[in-house]
This record gives C-alpha cells, structure tokens and sequence, in this order.
C-alpha cells in the first residue's frame, strides 16, 4: 500500500498526496507561509480517526443488524501541550437511525475500538526513514 507524495506545482508549501487510485493534498496555514489551500497534516492525522471510528460503526451495525444510518463525527484539537507530546482529540460522535438507547451505549463502547484509535492511544508507531 505504498503512499507517494511530491511538492505540488503551485504554493510555496502545498503537497500532492497519491493513495492508490485517490489525489488528496496537504499545505499548512498562512501563519506558517503555506496558502491555507489544503488540510495541514495535524488535520490529516485527525480526519483519520473521525473516518475510522465512523466506518467501524457503520460495519458492527451492518453486521449486527443495528439501524444506524450514518454517523457524524465532529473533532477538536487541543495541540498546546503537543511539545511535551499529550495531544488531545475531543470526538463528538451523533448517531443517526432509529436506534435504542441500548444500542446507543453499545456502539459508543466500539467507536472507542476502532484500529485507528488504538494505533494512537495504545500501539507504538515505528518511522524509518531512507533518503536517498
């Protein structure tokens, strides 16, 4: 699953990501000299776990038979202890569908066992890094 990124052709900051067949960007705000023109990587990082979580409880309630129609997912960042490296998402989760308050309390426990929130809270990440 190989992730390739260049410098894009326009903006002093701006990347192109490729992910298989998918074109995304990244760049990073005014305040730090980019163009404001795509999420910053900090936005990367945290879309993902609003996507995992999610999609993890879209699939348990598919196979579970569970009426949840969609999921909103609404994140914010506490980065002001990120130098001493606590980093905080606060995850706002509205489950949409007609559903029980006992499936409501059962699928917030999942959303907290979504692969994406383990990588980040318990999982130790490895980076090697090659340049060439």
């Amino acid at each position: 699953m190989p992730i390739s990124l260049q410098k894009s052709e326009t903006g002093t900051y701006r990347q192109t990501i490729r992910i298989h067949q998918h074109t995304v960007f990244a760049d990073v705000g005014l305040v730090l000299g980019g163009e404001d023109s795509a999420p910053d990587p900090h936005d990367l990082y945290d879309t993902s776990l609003a996507a995992c979580k999610a999609i993890t409880l879209l699939m348990f309630a598919k196979r579970k038979d569970i009426p949840l129609t969609s999921v909103d997912v609404d994140i914010e960042r506490d980065n002001s202890q990120e130098a001493k490296g606590i980093y905080v998402l606060n995850v706002s989760l509205k489950l949409n569908g007609e559903l029980t308050d006992e499936q409501r309390q059962l699928l917030a426990g999942i959303a907290d066992k979504c692969p994406i929130q383990k990588l980040m809270t318990v999982g130790t990440t490895v980076v090697h890094s090659l340049v060439t």
